[in-house]
């Protein structure tokens, strides 16, 4: 072998060395730690989708969030479940003590925190119908108000004559009342010591 090639032949055993000392010396990624970063960052709530695309390295989605959890469980903020999506949320128990620095949503009227209610409990449900549940009928700009909060959207229209169109609770309405379901909400009795509607319609039955 001349010595161009022993030449060679060193700088790729050399190379190949050097590569594999690099491999050994890069330090494990720790997937917990990258989500905890991603979400912390994060001011509206994560799909796992979006976490899976944001976060590639992150092998465990599941079990990575499932440490985390337990990491932040008996912390001042916890990991909590919004349906398909994830965020950082303070613990319940010391929301009072933000009060003052939390930007509040527009106080709602009765006849909105009602109206909120029915849609909450009924949806999807249309004008009509809520207005057949309160028993009187909405003035003007109510649902817009409600729309305007995110916590209301537009759903899908009924199969009926007029085809009319539907209301439904946003995942921003089960963030702000720390919801993972609607299946989560206390029932109307709840409801009503709470302040949040005067009497119970008695159309009004689920989640009960």
């Amino acid at each position: 072998m001349n010595f161009f090639h022993q030449n060679n032949s060193r700088k790729l055993v050399d190379d190949e060395a050097l590569a594999l000392n690099l491999e050994k010396s890069q330090k494990p990624v720790d997937e917990v730690k990258i989500l905890e970063a991603v979400l912390f960052a994060a001011r509206d709530p994560i799909t796992i989708s979006d976490l899976r695309r944001l976060c590639p390295t992150v092998c465990d989605l599941t079990g990575s969030l499932e440490r985390l959890d337990q990491l932040y469980k008996d912390r001042g903020v916890n990991l909590v479940k919004i349906k398909n999506s994830y965020a950082f949320r303070t613990a319940p128990q010391y929301n009072y003590l933000l009060t003052e620095y939390v930007e509040k949503k527009a106080k709602l009227s009765k006849a909105a925190r009602e109206t909120l209610a029915i849609i909450a409990y009924n949806q999807p449900i249309t004008r009509s119908e809520i207005e057949l549940i309160r028993g009187v009928s909405l003035y003007k700009g109510l649902l817009d108000s409600l729309l305007d909060t995110g916590w209301i959207s537009l759903g899908t229209r009924r199969d009926a004559p007029g085809r009319p169109v539907t209301f439904i609770t946003t995942d921003a309405f089960l963030d702000y009342f720390g919801l993972q379901t609607v299946k989560d909400m206390p029932n109307f009795q709840e409801l009503n010591e709470a302040g949040l509607v005067g009497k119970r319609p008695d159309n009004i039955s689920n989640f009960e």
